[in-house]
């Protein structure tokens, strides 16, 4: 029993001390600019042992960032993001009730022998948990990581002002193949910088960041342009920090 109350201490001073960590890295960033986030190290570890060297990040301050994107992202990736507290659980209802019915969908094509697609699962994350899980977690899918990710989300809306929190996510999302950051995507895409990008540019951007590499391989996608107009429309509404 000894032996047990010894080594259950010792995960709690563990798991204390990791939580210490991740919150001293977010008072870190509050005040000065990641180089890195731990989705973009484990990316740039994947392309180097895949013999990729294609890399590219250039970090622009906020007012360096075109209007345009900033309101593309938010009416694109989390419309209410100026008023929550960092998670927006109508949206994440919104989300599981739309899941449940794309899996019943599928299910009752699959019982009619009926051709089936792969049911594409829709989260409801915020630009803030979205930036707590690509800066500071691993890509793993677990109920633990995903309790991490909502205690560091809270953290950030915290210790951190809305405007910064946008700031690091632009400078560190990934927009392609190898390409981190509004300014990187900008070039790639449409050579000139973040702060030049149109509606449109900024709309398309704003769309792929769910799927960037898929999209890179399909500029020519009936749903890119689609949703570009889409996103085009609702970006006088989106509101920013």
């Amino acid at each position: 029993m000894h032996a047990l109350g010894r080594w259950l201490l010792l995960v709690v001073v563990a798991a204390l001390a990791l939580q210490l960590f991740f919150i001293g890295r977010i008072a870190w960033v509050a005040l000065v600019d990641p180089q890195s986030s731990a989705f973009q190290r484990s990316e740039a570890w994947r392309l180097a042992t895949s013999g990729q060297l294609r890399w590219r990040q250039d970090w622009r301050d906020y007012e360096q960032i075109s209007d345009h994107l900033k309101r593309a992202v938010i009416a694109s990736e989390d419309d209410d993001f100026v008023n929550h507290e960092g998670v927006d659980w109508e949206a994440i209802d919104k989300a599981w009730e739309r899941n449940a019915k794309a899996e019943e969908a599928a299910a009752q094509r699959a019982a009619q022998n009926r051709p089936v697609r792969p049911v594409k699962i829709r989260g409801g994350s915020t630009i803030t948990q979205q930036l707590a899980k690509n800066l500071l977690l691993s890509g793993e899918r677990t109920l633990l990581r995903k309790g991490q990710e909502l205690v560091l989300t809270f953290a950030l809306e915290h210790l951190l002002s809305k405007r910064r929190i946008l700031e690091i996510y632009l400078n560190n999302v990934e927009w392609g193949e190898g390409v981190f950051g509004a300014e990187a995507a900008s070039q790639h895409y449409f050579r000139k910088s973040a702060a030049q990008l149109s509606a449109w540019e900024a709309a398309r951007l704003a769309v792929m960041l769910p799927r960037p590499r898929y999209f890179e391989q399909q500029p020519r996608s009936v749903y890119l342009n689609s949703r570009t107009r889409t996103i085009v429309a609702r970006m006088r509404n989106a509101e920013l920090p």
